[in-house]
């Protein structure tokens, strides 16, 4: 179910190209791009942030209950 072939990407390409025509094509790529990067950015500042947040939680002592 996973394996896109050929043929499914043609097919995928023709309907994005009926639906926005080849005028807004750059456009939609443009802000496809720009969502990426903020979206790996927020994943890896998201990482970073979980790393340094166990590293303090691991040096401070904990009070028993």
């Amino acid at each position: 179910m996973g394996n896109i072939g050929l043929g499914e990407i043609l097919i995928l390409v023709l309907v994005v190209l009926i639906l926005f025509g080849p005028n807004k094509l750059p456009e939609l790529g443009k802000a496809l791009g720009k969502a990426v990067g903020e979206f790996r950015r927020g994943i890896k500042d998201g990482l970073d942030d979980k790393d340094s947040a166990s590293k303090s939680d691991s040096s401070t002592p904990t009070k028993p209950i």
